[in-house]
């Protein structure tokens, strides 16, 4: 059988103690699921980047993701405008320096 072209969105999301953050994850886990039909949750990464002031910071990193049914090239500015609709609203949920959303083609075998 022939692979068939997806459109994966991934969601980083630091794992920290406070409300809004599992808040947030669980809006976007109901989101993905009615609107994709489904995601998956992988837990207790570990992950660090480089802050504003040149630091490099460690933290603990939740990564939510889904496949939508659109191929990637042929849905790309839609695409791209939904991760950017997505990035604000967490910003804006949420205190961060950064919010990482990736979209990239994936194949799937059906």
């Amino acid at each position: 059988m022939p692979l068939s072209e997806k459109a994966r969105i991934e969601v980083y999301l630091p794992d920290i103690d406070h409300p809004a953050y599992p808040e947030v994850l669980d809006v976007l886990e109901r989101k993905f699921a009615y609107s994709f039909d489904g995601c998956t949750l992988v837990s207790g990464l570990e992950g660090s980047y480089l802050s504003r002031i040149g630091s490099v910071m460690r933290d603990r990193v939740n990564l939510l993701y889904t496949d939508t049914p659109f191929t990637f090239e042929a849905n790309f500015a839609t695409l791209s405008g939904y991760a950017d609709q997505l990035r604000r609203a967490v910003m804006d949920a949420l205190e961060e320096e950064a919010i990482l959303i990736a979209v990239y083609p994936v194949y799937h075998c059906e």
